[in-house]
């Protein structure tokens, strides 16, 4: 069965959701807002339970089916947070809140898992019990993580667990996923770089920050061009260089670099991150400087896609859209999703929104009119894992 006809009947409600989720963005843990509109239409729809509170902010409600003959759980994932960015759209749905946006379309995932919770409780045309997952703090916090650790799997029964996300890269209502390694490890690290201040005019009479730090962002360019397997998927990249002075006319005391990296396998990574010590560690000393490298927040693991489930997700797609990509590229986007895929069998899947400004970016916006496709993968892939 294709595309659901109940949703051509929700997609205009369901799209008024997903525009007012972007308008009211929250960020990481604090979602007083999302969280509880949530859970009030989780209640609405007739959910058999609504539990808010795991993983801090978290909510997750149950739906029993016609039948439980076979006392399983599977649960749909959906994350919840938005971005500190200032939003340059220039749509009329645009974030109400300067510094903060739907940049990553989780306005659209919640509001996708809220059409097909709705239809669920309608229908219940399935055996045992779907769990729903809504999870804050995906983007940094490890809101994943967070409610594995309250018990998410184990309270809940949980036996498969499922996540999706959009994708711009993909054409508009393409699926695609790949088995095994699918989203990369995620490590945030920041080097702190101390010399001697001073006046710009006597550099001699400093030792100058500035300086050493960027022969440190420099020396970090050969990390992956000489220090790893070229067969070997690796990213480093300096992302913010901070001094503690605006003023043309001084040498900073401090320097601050903060950056990520990428990677696709556990030996490798550590590889990777030792070589990032030892340079930030040696390179200002040739400067007179010293430096102490650290990290901001606690790596995210490589998320990798169980074998089988990948499969039954590969089976609901076709059945929705009739093709899906079964070898998908690797990518070097994080996801905290892997917290749940170390806890539970399960998989990941991707939903093409079609071609306009990336994820993340300033100018971005949920494609609403995969909504339909996104509510009825998620219903598919329930009434084929619990078949009546």
């Amino acid at each position: 069965m294709p595309i659901r006809n109940r949703f051509a009947e929700l997609h205009p409600e369901i799209t008024a959701w997903r525009r007012d989720l972007h308008e009211n963005p929250e960020l990481q843990y604090d979602l007083p807002r999302t969280a509880g509109l949530v859970a009030d239409k989780l209640r609405a729809f007739g959910c058999d339970r609504v539990v808010e509170g795991i993983g801090r902010t978290g909510v997750v409600a149950l739906i029993e089916g016609k039948t439980n003959r076979s006392g399983k759980t599977i649960a749909f994932r959906a994350d919840m947070d938005a971005l500190p960015i200032f939003e340059a759209s220039g749509v009329p749905h645009a974030s109400k809140t300067p510094g903060k946006m739907h940049a990553c379309g989780h306005d659209g995932h919640t509001a996708m898992l809220l059409g097909a919770a709705q239809y669920l409780a309608e229908t219940r045309n399935f055996d045992g019990t779907v769990a729903v997952v809504f999870q804050p703090a995906e983007e940094g916090g490890a809101g994943a993580e967070a409610m594995v650790q309250d018990g998410l799997i184990e309270t809940f029964g949980i036996s498969e667990i499922y996540g999706l996300h959009n994708s711009p890269l993909l054409p508009e209502g393409h699926f695609a996923i790949r088995p095994g390694a699918f989203y990369a490890a995620v490590d945030s690290f920041h080097i702190n770089v101390t010399g001697k201040g001073g006046h710009a005019a006597r550099p001699n009479n400093t030792v100058d920050t500035t300086l050493a730090a960027s022969a440190i962002v420099m020396a970090l360019q050969s990390v992956v061009s000489r220090n790893t397997d070229p067969q070997q998927a690796v990213v480093v990249s300096v992302t913010s260089f901070r001094t503690e002075s605006d003023a043309f006319n001084v040498i900073p005391e401090h320097a601050t670099l903060r950056g990520t990296v990428r990677s696709f396998d556990m030996e490798v990574r550590a590889a990777v991150l030792e070589r990032i010590n030892t340079i930030a560690r040696l390179t200002p000393e040739s400067y007179g400087a010293t430096a102490v490298f650290g990290f901001d927040e606690e790596p995210y693991p490589v998320m990798s896609n169980h074998e089988a489930e990948t499969e039954h997700c590969i089976k609901a797609a076709l059945e929705v859209a009739g093709d899906c990509t079964t070898d998908a590229p690797r990518t070097t986007g994080g996801e905290d999703f892997a917290y749940m895929l170390q806890a539970c069998p399960g998989a990941y899947i991707q939903l093409g929104i079609g071609k306009r400004p990336g994820l993340h970016h300033p100018e971005y916006d949920f494609n609403d009119d995969v909504i339909p496709t996104g509510c009825s993968y998620w219903v598919s892939l329930a009434e084929q894992r619990l078949a009546v």
